[in-house]
């Protein structure tokens, strides 16, 4: 029984590294808002859990074009 308790907690913990890494590497590459553009408080939990500088040429400011500034043109 304790084996099976050791291998859960420790399936557990290899899940949640996982899926946090791989959280904030696609939140890397999202659009963003232009109020979080320069956020150091993510850059420093994205490096610390990635290993990865965020690498703003790949990033897009989301809402730059609405539907409000693409009907005026």
């Amino acid at each position: 029984m304790a084996i099976l308790i050791s291998l859960f907690i420790v399936g557990w913990l290899a899940v949640s590294l996982i899926g946090t890494q791989a959280y904030f590497l696609g939140e890397q590459t999202k659009t963003i808002h232009q109020r979080n553009w320069n956020s150091p408080e993510f850059d420093r939990l994205a490096k610390s859990f990635t290993g990865k500088d965020t690498d703003y040429l790949v990033r897009i400011p989301a809402y730059s074009l609405d539907a409000y500034n693409a009907q005026k043109n």
